[in-house]
């Protein structure tokens, strides 16, 4: 069992880690160097909406040992909660960054996820950037339920320190709570929804720019409205009513889940 050694802050009742960058890199190495697993997962302020509907998503993040802020909404929300967040982690920053570590530690990568072409290009990209010893092995997404724990089998038997897992949510929420007893070899396993895409330069990532403004929601709704105008549209206008729901009850007072 993981062993926590940082603090955490209550925010709409998800225990939110209160780490930036540099201090979660340092929490994934001690969880490798020390043979723990450590089940990571990131919030948004969609994610965050979804948790108040959908009990098994709920359920699935909140069974993460690491939950970090992926969003500028989620940090700034804390600031008015007064229960501040240092700062955004983003997944495929902190997937970068992983790598990299990987790469001077001498760990290995697995990647799960998107299509068979994607998945290939990110491998090759990392191989040609670092070398081929930081990828245990990798596997595109499309897979049926009843090819789950084959899967998860092939991930703990490659050698694997790391997982990444790039699918949409609720998939690799549910997928790595429900599955990580079989990945129990691997020390760190994590959801990185679309990154892949991101790093084989299938979508374009927002300008640091857009991103510390909090816009990242908007340059991807330019890119594909007709795809996303729900989920972010219609997310975040639910999501800024959940965070001044929850001023007004009361900072202690947070709504329950299936309140908005």
């Amino acid at each position: 069992m993981y062993q926590k050694n940082f603090e955490e802050v209550s925010l709409f009742n998800i225990p939110i880690a209160k780490l930036g960058m540099l201090d979660t890199l340092l929490a994934v190495e001690e969880a490798i160097d020390s043979d723990q697993q450590l089940h990571h997962c990131m919030v948004n302020a969609g994610k965050i909406v979804a948790m108040q509907t959908n009990d098994q998503l709920r359920e699935s993040v909140l069974g993460a040992d690491l939950i970090n802020a992926d969003g500028m909404a989620v940090v700034w929300a804390s600031h008015l909660l007064g229960k501040s967040l240092p700062e955004r982690v983003s997944g495929i920053d902190l997937m970068e960054n992983m790598v990299e570590l990987s790469h001077e530690n001498g760990y290995k990568c697995f990647f799960l996820g998107a299509k068979p072409e994607v998945v290939e290009e990110v491998v090759q990209r990392y191989t040609h950037k670092y070398s081929a010893s930081v990828v245990a092995g990798y596997h595109h997404g499309y897979l049926g339920r009843e090819d789950d724990e084959r899967i998860a089998k092939m991930i703990s038997d490659s050698g694997a320190h790391i997982l990444f897992l790039a699918l949409t949510s609720p998939f690799k929420e549910i997928f790595l709570d429900a599955h990580k007893h079989h990945l129990r070899r691997v020390n760190m396993i994590m959801g990185v929804g679309e990154s892949f895409d991101v790093v084989a330069s299938k979508v374009s990532r927002t300008p640091i720019w857009a991103q510390n403004l909090g816009l990242e929601w908007f340059y991807r709704f330019i890119q594909e409205p007709n795809r996303i105008w729900s989920r972010y549209l219609v997310g975040y206008s639910k999501f800024i009513l959940l965070t001044f729901k929850t001023m007004f009850n009361g900072k202690g007072k947070q709504p329950m889940p299936n309140s908005i």
